[in-house]
């Protein structure tokens, strides 16, 4: 299971530093370059819900065979594709492979071990093994690229997937379905929920571009809320509906994906933000930023064997709010020694800060978002928890790096802008988290460790 969330965690990143190689080899622009990150990260969490009920409804282990097997072809389209429009349709699938696998891999997880300090400690090594291969996929792509092209970028994950299928087959047990009706899946709820999030993106990207016509950014923006608000009416009507209303009904669960949505935006831009400091403002090459941002994924390692510990002394909701306390000082941070023109070792420290807040902030929030889960909605609370984060992540990047670097719409120094909105984004998260309901299966982890 950690080997399929690293190489897909893998996927998430390594695109970033290849984009230049692949518009050159294309002959597109940076704005249609976009694409190729956000298609991605909005199709993958966008369908991950559906992901989860496909778990529920065909059970874990095929989910987790039909996603994995959906990724290794996508992959190896993509690393083959002739033309950038097969690119992005490659990325798109492989979006919804990812959607199918992980929250099949997830509710394996949590249904494995016990609510306890033995969980968190299995969710720890989860959120560990995603957040080193967030970063790896940096440095990779900046190897990978310089020495054999861009398109092993994506089939570097072919092998990968070679491994885990058999090892799916044989190390994961056959499961039932744990939904036995024979209602449809909730395709237009799946696809309303991938579309708002994209509109919404497509609005404020495109807000930023000089030549753009004055409709098409009120028309996203409208596109976005009637998708959103579409969406409800569907899931309120349908038999079997992709994300159930009375989800809604735990507060807790509700809470700490409102939470890790906002946590994860301010995490995303962040890795970004280091990527384009050291490679935009001081001109350091792939090799060499790839190389910098490696305490990170040390110090990620680091915080997320740390965590499981002080999960059940401090509770879950206390680390929650010390990690979204440590990438609000990372994000200052970044604003400060942007402005600064400081060096890239000048980086290292808010890289620390972002790890220390991933390690406590998303490993809590982990636990919260799947408290008091069963075999009948452990699929479904998995893939909301993902799409938070993966939604999340995406639709920070686009308000905080969109906004932030689009000339248009402001004078100010982009980092500080960028930097500026994620601390808005942390601040309404710290709230979320403060008054965030104890989980009702278990009010602390402490509770259970003694």
């Amino acid at each position: 299971m950690s080997m399929l969330q690293f190489f897909i965690a893998v996927d998430v990143t390594v695109v970033n530093i290849a984009l230049p190689s692949i518009g050159a080899d294309f002959d597109v622009d940076g704005r249609a370059l976009t694409w190729v990150v956000v298609g991605y990260t909005v199709t993958g969490g966008g369908l991950l819900m559906l992901g989860g009920r496909l778990g529920d409804l065909l059970g874990r282990r095929r989910a987790l065979l039909l996603g994995t097997g959906l990724f290794g072809i996508a992959s190896l389209l993509a690393g083959l594709t002739p033309t950038f429009a097969l690119l992005v349709a490659a990325r798109l699938l492989q979006g919804a492979g990812e959607a199918i696998a992980l929250p099949a891999a997830m509710a394996t997880i949590v249904l494995s071990f016990p609510e306890g300090p033995i969980r968190s400690r299995a969710l720890s090594v989860w959120a560990a093994v995603a957040s080193c291969g967030l970063v790896v996929g940096f440095a990779l792509s900046g190897i990978i690229t310089a020495h054999l092209g861009w398109r092993w970028i994506f089939l570097v994950s072919v092998p990968f997937v070679l491994i885990v299928l058999p090892a799916a087959v044989f190390l994961v047990k056959s499961d039932r379905p744990a939904v036995k009706d024979a209602a449809p899946l909730d395709l237009p709820g799946a696809l309303l929920l991938t579309a708002c999030p994209l509109l919404f993106i497509f609005c404020v990207v495109e807000a930023g571009e000089p030549g753009t016509p004055a409709w098409v950014t009120p028309g996203a923006l409208a596109g976005a809320v009637a998708a959103g608000v579409w969406f409800v009416r569907v899931e309120a009507r349908s038999r079997n509906p992709l994300l159930p209303l009375r989800f809604f009904t735990n507060r807790t669960r509700v809470a700490a994906n409102l939470a890790t949505m906002l946590l994860s935006g301010a995490l995303s831009t962040s890795f970004l933000l280091f990527t384009f400091y050291l490679q935009s403002r001081l001109g350091v090459g792939p090799l060499g930023a790839g190389v910098t941002m490696l305490p990170l994924a040390v110090s990620l390692i680091v915080f997320s064997m740390l965590v499981p510990r002080l999960l059940g002394r401090w509770g879950a909701r206390s680390c929650v709010l010390a990690g979204i306390g440590f990438t609000a000082a990372a994000m200052a941070s970044i604003a400060l020694l942007s402005a600064l023109r400081a060096d890239g070792m000048a980086m290292i420290p808010p890289m620390l800060l972002i790890a220390a807040g991933l390690g406590f902030g998303i490993v809590g929030l982990q636990y919260l978002a799947v408290s008091g889960v069963t075999e009948d909605d452990a699929g479904t609370a998995s893939g909301v928890q993902r799409a938070a984060d993966q939604l999340g992540g995406a639709t920070g990047v686009a308000v905080c790096v969109g906004a932030g670097f689009a000339p248009a719409l402001h004078p100010f120094d982009p980092f500080l802008v960028a930097a500026l909105l994620a601390a808005v984004g942390l601040a309404t998260a710290a709230v979320v988290a403060w008054r965030m309901p104890a989980p009702a299966a278990a009010a602390d982890p402490q509770v259970q460790a003694g």
